[in-house]
């Protein structure tokens, strides 16, 4: 499988199970009669990120992973969403930029140096490694706490929730 078949339907499978989770969390909201801010400002623990920043961290990963990839610079998404609607045009948004990107530049960024920052100082990487050590594990670490915080904040959502769209044939 190349780079850019793994990076585009990964990021995009795995957003739109984020949107759908988004849609389970606010009609939990709606049918317990709780403002989706209560749920948008969870976290699990008091030093980590809440439900909005995990979800701005995900589609961060996907977006500035695979614009380095493709050898250009990713766009800055200002991180300014307060409402699920808000969550889900991020997410809308990140999914039509990745898929926009030149697979062909992807596909050739496995040997190529990846610079990136890190913290207040920069890591390089080989394209390949980048991808699956750095970028896949940080996207599904968000995307899991995400899962995580509406889960413990009793959003009836299951593995299968995050799951969906994973092309699985069942017999």
């Amino acid at each position: 499988m190349s780079m850019s078949s793994a990076a585009i339907a990964t990021f995009e499978i795995t957003l739109k199970a984020l949107s759908g989770l988004l849609d389970k969390a606010e009609a939990f909201a709606a049918a317990k009669k709780i403002d989706p801010a209560v749920l948008l400002n969870a976290r699990l623990a008091p030093d980590m990120f809440a439900l909005t920043r995990q979800i701005q961290v995900a589609c961060d990963q996907a977006k500035n992973g695979s614009a380095r990839l493709a050898g250009i610079d990713p766009p800055k998404f200002e991180d300014n969403e307060t409402t699920v609607a808000q969550l889900k045009e991020r997410i809308a948004k990140t999914i039509a930029f990745v898929k926009s990107l030149d697979a062909k530049a992807i596909d050739g960024a496995g040997g190529r140096a990846i610079t990136f920052p890190l913290g207040p100082k920069k890591g390089e990487m080989k394209g390949a490694d980048y991808f699956n050590h750095f970028v896949l594990p940080n996207f599904y670490f968000h995307a899991a706490m995400a899962y995580a915080i509406l889960r413990h904040n009793g959003v009836e959502i299951g593995k299968q929730s995050f799951l969906a769209g994973i092309p699985i044939q069942i017999s």
